[in-house]
């Protein structure tokens, strides 16, 4: 279980890292988000953020872990998607 805390507040670490750095993360969530890059970037940053706390607290854990992993197979199929357009 500490594992996955660690994980989680690594997690919304990286989600608040889009609000206080936003340009580090444009070249990959371009990748995903050619249009509206600066938006998305932010709701993914909002996503990276809840889903990193529900990680962390106990109570929340495995919603945290099954909206992670929603999540991530939503970014790998925009991704894979927004490829095989350009």
């Amino acid at each position: 279980m500490a594992l996955l805390r660690t994980a989680g507040i690594a997690l919304a670490a990286t989600g608040i890292a889009h609000f206080a750095a936003p340009k580090v993360f444009e070249p990959i969530s371009q990748l995903a988000f050619p249009q509206d890059t600066e938006t998305w970037i932010k709701r993914n940053g909002a996503t990276e953020l809840a889903l990193g706390v529900a990680l962390a607290v106990d109570r929340t854990r495995k919603a945290g872990l099954a909206g992670t992993a929603v999540y991530a197979a939503w970014l790998g199929a925009r991704a894979a998607a927004n490829r095989r357009s350009a």
